[in-house]
């Protein structure tokens, strides 16, 4: 029954990686969902969930600018939404503070998108692709672009991991031993700006929370441990991104949507357990 099973699996996965753009869907994801995983465990931990939503939101006004100055969406993308977590990190060095930041820089970036579009309204099907996310579409060029982006998050969180995490739980204790806690919340943010604008392009600016957020919290609903959190983030997120990919193949469905009802249900589950 067993060698049935796996007889009948083995041909239908070949067929499904027979076409170049679920080759390509499956490698981006595959990047974008280990990097979401290890920058969201920390972006959790930091109590700075709402960040990443409005970075995502920034990022949705550097596309729309840049189709108008004819560069490629992802790069404006990149560029505004790492200027925008530099900007609310030195802003927004207090955890009273951050809020405030994070809302200004929220406003402004829909206002900009809005306008852009009105500027630019054959650019309306793309930006549905922007807000929504569609894996399906990303080409091998945008997978080895994801893949040094992601390269470069997951390198520059390594280098700060322990100081970060330090400045995270004991504050007040970190900056009397030294530690710059403007610094690292600068450079924090910097990286999940990085993260976002990678996470974009497979759900979605606004679902952003599905791939940076519902892992990492249901990570750290399963395990107080750190190191084992970061893992058990990235695995969560690799699994619900490329499983989604498989519902979405066999259903019709978007991709995104699956994604979303998967990370939904992983914390659900995260939290019945943890109970």
């Amino acid at each position: 029954m067993r060698t049935m099973a796996i007889r009948t699996i083995i041909p239908t996965v070949n067929t499904m990686l027979a076409y170049d753009f679920m080759r390509n869907a499956f490698a981006a994801a595959g990047v974008v969902a280990l990097v979401a995983g290890a920058v969201g465990y920390f972006l959790v931990l930091r109590g700075q969930s709402f960040a990443g939503h409005a970075l995502a939101h920034l990022g949705f006004t550097g596309a729309t600018g840049a189709v108008l100055l004819g560069i490629a969406p992802l790069w404006g993308l990149v560029l505004l939404t790492l200027a925008g977590g530099i900007g609310m990190g030195l802003l927004g060095e207090r955890l009273a503070q951050r809020d405030v930041a994070i809302g200004l820089v929220l406003a402004l970036s829909l206002g900009f998108g809005l306008l852009f579009l009105h500027f630019y309204t054959a650019f309306a099907t793309q930006a549905s692709a922007l807000l929504f996310g569609n894996i399906l579409a990303v080409d091998i060029g945008t997978v080895w672009t994801l893949a040094a982006l992601g390269a470069l998050c997951l390198g520059t969180l390594a280098l700060i991991a322990r100081p970060l995490l330090f400045a995270s739980l004991q504050p007040e204790l970190a900056e009397a031993k030294g530690v710059s806690l403007r610094f690292y919340a600068v450079a924090f943010l910097a990286i999940v700006a990085l993260a976002t604008a990678e996470c974009a392009q497979i759900v979605g600016v606004l679902l952003v929370f599905t791939l940076m957020v519902g892992p990492a919290a249901a990570a750290q609903r399963l395990t107080g441990a750190v190191g084992r959190g970061v893992l058990l983030a990235m695995a969560l997120a690799l699994a619900e991104a490329w499983l989604g990919i498989t519902l979405a193949y066999y259903t019709d469905w978007p991709s995104s949507f699956w994604i979303a009802a998967l990370s939904a249900s992983a914390y659900l589950l995260a939290v019945a357990i943890g109970r």
